[in-house]
């Protein structure tokens, strides 16, 4: 067992999942196609400077109507499940109302496709692409828009939920609601941190209503999950670890899988809100039995309490839009990580995911666990065809052996799903950042297994991670 987690030749369960994942704003394209209304994002990326180089989702990587053959990709990698988002404007346009033929029409063909080649279909109900008319009604920050996404909810598993595995509920809350409308990082960029915490509130009791409209409306008795990114927090400082824990972690954990918001959360963001905006029984509604719990990981933050005499130091990993993703925290400060880095910035910690999957089943040892994200964006090196991208295969080497020794501490951990299958567009940083196992040519939309890709289809299909170069 190195001390780097360079381990090579781990031997996971047959029934282990290995699979990848991408978002639909970010691979689908076809932005005004097929029926589809408008998102935040499409709103977001059209706005002069929220965007990379002005990057927009409109072709992406063209997957609407590309699918086909992404498909057969995944079957000749040996992918046993690929994570997809569906887009509630392409599915049901404005956020009310009856459902969009074109858009059933398009899930139910991919879903058939993956079926078809034996791939696990696990849909994503909501990876941040709100309809643009539910934001002008007043976004997440308003107690309606849950009641709409749990409408939602009901007609895709109406239209799909013959077929369909796993539904998860939300990707990642804490981005949707801090950087959404908190820090301004993402779409829709507002910066006001009640409206954060009501949306944090708001996204909790969306997901909660939505599980058992899921299940009642799905006929083949599926899983259902949500899918949280966690904070690893690191530092001497018991307090900032406290505070940041309560607003990144415990701010949905609790709620979702103990039925509270903790004390101490309420009392820090208390010169914020009042909360007024939780009602009796919203907790109860957000508490529901979920089959598993998606765990998405890419680094680790450290942090102390601010002096208020040096400069704050905020290297919490995000884009500074002028807001904060901290409500009620800001005297926290985020210190600079050892590196090594992505080209994100973000230092690679193969460590911090053992500690998350054994804490997470420490704290919650029924619930059983995915990795629903995982991977790195990296320059990658095109020669003669190929694409060669060894930080990235040292990358993910290292994360499934942090894996695999979570589970040997007996982590009940069902699957791993790389980030991401495509390179895509990556949202404030739009084409600028490659995560991809599969590089994307922006020009003429050619795909090319990367070597990462050629790594994660040797360990998808023998369940054995290989020896190392």
């Amino acid at each position: 067992m190195s001390s780097d987690y360079r381990d090579s030749g781990l031997v996971f369960a047959p029934n282990f999942i290995v699979g990848s994942a991408t978002a639909a704003y970010q691979v689908e394209g076809a932005a005004r196609d097929g029926g589809r209304s408008e998102s935040i994002w499409d709103t977001f990326s059209h706005t002069p400077g929220k965007t990379w180089n002005g990057d927009t989702g409109d072709v992406a990587d063209d997957h609407y109507y590309r699918f086909e053959s992404d498909l057969d990709l995944m079957a000749q990698l040996g992918l046993d499940a690929y994570r997809f988002s569906i887009s509630w404007p392409r599915l049901q346009p404005g956020g009310q109302g009856e459902v969009n033929p074109e858009g059933v029409s398009f899930y139910s063909r991919l879903v058939d496709g993956l079926l078809s080649r034996g791939i696990r279909p696990i849909a994503t109900l909501y990876h941040w692409d709100l309809p643009q008319e539910l934001e002008d009604a007043g976004g997440w920050p308003v107690r309606d828009t849950a009641l709409r996404f749990a409408d939602y909810a009901e007609l895709a598993a109406t239209a799909l939920g013959d077929r369909v595995h796993t539904w998860t509920t939300l990707n990642e809350p804490w981005c949707s609601a801090y950087l959404g409308y908190g820090s301004g990082a993402h779409a829709p960029g507002r910066t006001d941190g009640a409206d954060a915490l009501a949306a944090v509130h708001h996204l909790n009791l969306a997901h909660g209503l939505a599980v058992p409209r899921l299940r009642e409306a799905a006929s083949n008795d599926p899983e259902v999950s949500a899918t949280l990114n966690f904070h690893v927090i690191r530092g001497d400082d018991a307090e900032a670890k406290r505070r940041i824990d309560a607003l990144a972690n415990r701010a949905f954990t609790s709620p979702m899988l103990l039925g509270r918001y903790d004390d101490d959360l309420i009392a820090d963001t208390s010169d914020v809100t009042d909360w007024s905006f939780v009602r009796e029984d919203d907790l109860a509604s957000i508490h529901q039995p979920l089959d598993f719990l998606g765990v998405n990981y890419y680094s680790t933050v450290t942090v102390k309490m601010w002096d208020g005499l040096t400069v704050r130091k905020n290297n919490d990993g995000h884009k500074d839009m002028g807001g904060s993703p901290w409500p009620g925290s800001r005297d926290v400060e985020f210190l600079e990580q050892p590196g090594p880095y992505t080209a994100m910035d973000w230092n690679i910690a193969p460590d911090g995911l053992e500690e998350l999957l054994v804490d997470l089943h420490e704290r919650f040892p029924e619930l059983p666990l995915m990795i629903t994200e995982n991977g790195a964006a990296f320059e990658d090196d095109v020669t003669d065809g190929r694409v060669h991208d060894p930080e990235r295969v040292d990358y993910l080497n290292r994360h499934f052996t942090a894996a695999h020794r979570a589970i040997e501490r007996g982590v009940d951990l069902r699957g791993y799903l790389v980030w991401s299958l495509l390179d895509n567009f990556e949202w404030g940083f739009g084409y600028s950042k490659r995560f991809g196992i599969v590089r994307v040519d922006y020009d003429t939309q050619e795909r090319i297994v990367k070597d990462s890709g050629l790594w994660v289809s040797e360990v998808a299909k023998t369940k054995v991670t290989p020896p190392l170069n």
